[in-house]
């Protein structure tokens, strides 16, 4: 199997058969984000793809989950996208379920209809990098779409019938406190608006090849304390409300304190573990222990 570069995949495909079908992402301007920034991107050939496939299928007598990398492999066009959604139907008929990060504008353009088709054909979840619900905030990391566009994205996914895995980051809006209560409100109403299936919450983390890098070192860009992403994820629950199940994850490495629940059950609860967090009663991850 052609793999190349380093691996990125959400953590939820961790144990999953992981496939490119993309090399990088095709923005690849986020300011946050260091992961694709030593690729070019390009689009694999289909026939790459199912020979990569092809190969596995030597190697696994189970496959349970496949995810089609890199950074946005919705962006294939439809008919290659379903022809190696089928042969994946074909090769691997125990596959439950087949993950693709998407981008705002890949779902948008895609729209309801082909989403069902490609859901018909295996697609299980689309993961889509929302980052914040303030607008000024997208601006500012160069998102390339606004807090409307992703609401409608992930609005879009599931009314296909597929399942959206909105991710979001703490600290992303810095240190100031009317800048982090605006990014901790506003993603609060967009997760409300948006109502996606899944939405994951990591804390920002920086490497070197990141953009925001240099802003830091500057001194123009200020990190949230370990306290602050705290409340600044208290201040997003309180701010959010869902009227179907949401699967609500903050138990990634990047994050100082671990959550799990479904919203709205569980949202009670989870504020109770912020508030006694800030007061005390538990200890935060120790910054040695937060590695990707």
């Amino acid at each position: 199997m052609q793999y190349e570069g380093n691996i990125f995949r959400p953590p939820s495909e961790a144990y999953s058969l992981i496939v490119q079908a993309t090399i990088g992402c095709a923005h690849n301007e986020c300011t946050f984000c260091s992961m694709f920034k030593d690729k070019q991107f390009r689009i694999r050939k289909v026939s790459e793809v199912i020979a990569d496939l092809e190969e596995a299928r030597g190697y696994y007598s189970n496959v349970g989950r496949i995810f089609l990398a890199d950074g946005d492999a919705l962006v294939l066009k439809q008919e290659e996208l379903l022809e190696i959604l089928l042969k994946i139907q074909t090769l691997f008929p125990e596959c439950a379920r087949v993950g693709i990060y998407g981008s705002p504008q890949d779902v948008l353009r895609k729209g309801v209809s082909d989403l069902a088709a490609l859901k018909t054909a295996g697609l299980g979840i689309v993961y889509i990098g929302a980052e914040s619900g303030s607008d000024r905030i997208l601006k500012q990391i160069k998102k390339g779409a606004t807090a409307a566009e992703i609401t409608e994205a992930i609005k879009t996914i599931e009314a296909s019938g597929v399942d959206a895995s909105a991710t979001f980051i703490s600290g992303l809006a810095g240190a100031d406190e009317a800048d982090w209560r605006e990014h901790a409100e506003a993603t609060g109403r967009m997760i409300s608006a948006a109502q996606p299936s899944y939405v994951g919450l990591l804390t920002l983390m920086v490497e070197p090849l990141a953009p925001i890098h240099e802003e830091i070192r500057a001194g123009r860009f200020k990190l949230l304390s370990p306290e602050g992403v705290v409340a600044e994820t208290l201040l997003l629950l309180e701010n959010t409300n869902v009227t179907k199940d949401c699967v609500f994850r903050s138990n990634h490495a990047s994050n100082y304190l671990s959550l799990k629940g479904t919203l709205p059950g569980d949202k009670a609860r989870m504020i109770r573990q912020l508030t006694d967090a800030l007061g005390g009663k538990y200890g935060l991850k120790d910054e040695r222990l937060r590695m990707l």
